[in-house]
């Protein structure tokens, strides 16, 4: 397949990066709520246990349920006047902090970024939740339809949890940037199991995963930590359950299906990556003074740009996709040029279930 948003794409000295600048055409895209996609139904009647370990993570879904409405204490303050993260964890805190701004202005530009950020998660948790409910029709087994069905009450209660942190918390819904829109309305119209399934357990849930737990360890709030702790705890499930589904797949797969399944991977995650928060920069870079151009400029051709670059990928996506024979010495070269692997330590941080 061709370069995903072949038109949005710009090359800045050696790094190619998909810019969105047109508004109009943002809010077109923001604008598009239906999507045409295939409506398949996959009827079993084998009611009985077929997959024993995601018959096991159903049950364990169903005893670590969470309220979240009442099992987070709700009265616990959120402030911009406070650092919510670490300030090294934030672009917008170090680049104010290198333009000599003061730190109430250091700490509002944190706060505006981790309050967007948050505003793009809460947007894939609804991706999420509607690509389960996709799945329940296209799984071929029992056992993976009970599992996805467990999940898009996961999914709705992840909705709300963000949805309520944004509005009383932190003020402001952000809308989704453009370059996620494109990503997510392709998983959901992607036909088949399959693609869905590596699409969104592997790929943006094992993101997902990646950001909060990062969040979270960088976290100076408690009532955040426990949120996204919580959060976590469900999205581990989920992430399991794309990899147990995939280890399958795989098994079964033609060399041509793993060439296509590895290519469309890193054709996905590689636009995702040549964003560079471009989409958050062109909204809240001009309310500190910050141009966007120059910044993602400056971050690119540092030294040690792939060691910062790569942590999100390294931490759960890239060790999956290589235990799974996603990545190979085929496409390692291009992860590694785009700042998106690092030299392979990720066969021992996989986070693959250890289960048959």
């Amino acid at each position: 397949m061709g370069k995903i948003l072949s038109g949005q794409r710009k090359q800045w000295g050696d790094f190619e990066v998909v810019d969105f600048v047109d508004e109009q055409e943002i809010q077109r895209l923001r604008d598009q709520l239906d999507v045409d996609t295939p409506m398949n139904v996959h009827w079993t009647w084998e009611y009985g246990e077929e997959v024993a370990e995601l018959r096991r993570l159903y049950e364990k879904g169903k005893v670590n349920q969470w309220n979240a409405e009442t099992d987070l204490d709700w009265s616990a303050p959120v402030s911009k006047d406070e650092w919510v993260l670490t300030p090294e964890t934030s672009m917008l805190a170090q680049i104010t902090k290198m333009m000599g701004q003061d730190e109430a202005t250091q700490k509002a530009a944190a706060f505006d970024e981790l309050n967007f950020s948050i505003s793009q998660l809460l947007h894939g948790e609804q991706a999420a939740l509607q690509i389960c409910g996709q799945l329940t029709n296209v799984c071929e087994q029992m056992d993976q339809k009970w599992y996805a069905a467990s999940q898009v009450a996961d999914e709705a209660r992840h909705v709300e949890v963000f949805a309520k942190f944004l509005s009383r918390k932190m003020g402001t819904i952000y809308p989704i940037g453009a370059t996620l829109k494109v990503l997510l309305d392709l998983l959901l119209e992607a036909e088949g199991m399959n693609r869905k399934v590596l699409g969104m357990q592997t790929l943006f849930e094992g993101m997902a995963v990646g950001i909060m737990d990062m969040m979270r360890h960088d976290s100076k709030n408690p009532f955040f930590s426990d949120l996204l702790r919580r959060v976590e705890q469900d999205e581990s499930r989920h992430a399991a359950f794309g990899v147990l589904a995939m280890r399958r797949i795989v098994r079964e797969a033609e060399p041509e299906e793993m060439d296509e399944m590895e290519d469309w991977a890193f054709n996905i995650l590689e636009t995702l990556n040549a964003n560079q928060q471009l989409d958050m920069l062109r909204l809240l870079g001009p309310k500190y003074g910050i141009d966007p151009e120059s910044t993602v400029r400056m971050a690119t051709t540092m030294p040690n740009f792939a060691e910062f670059n790569s942590m999100v990928y390294m931490h759960t996506v890239v060790p999956n996709l290589v235990k799974l024979g996603l990545i190979t010495e085929r496409t390692r070269d291009d992860w590694k040029r785009l700042g998106m692997m690092t030299d392979m330590r990720a066969e021992a941080r996989s986070t693959l279930p250890e289960v048959d």
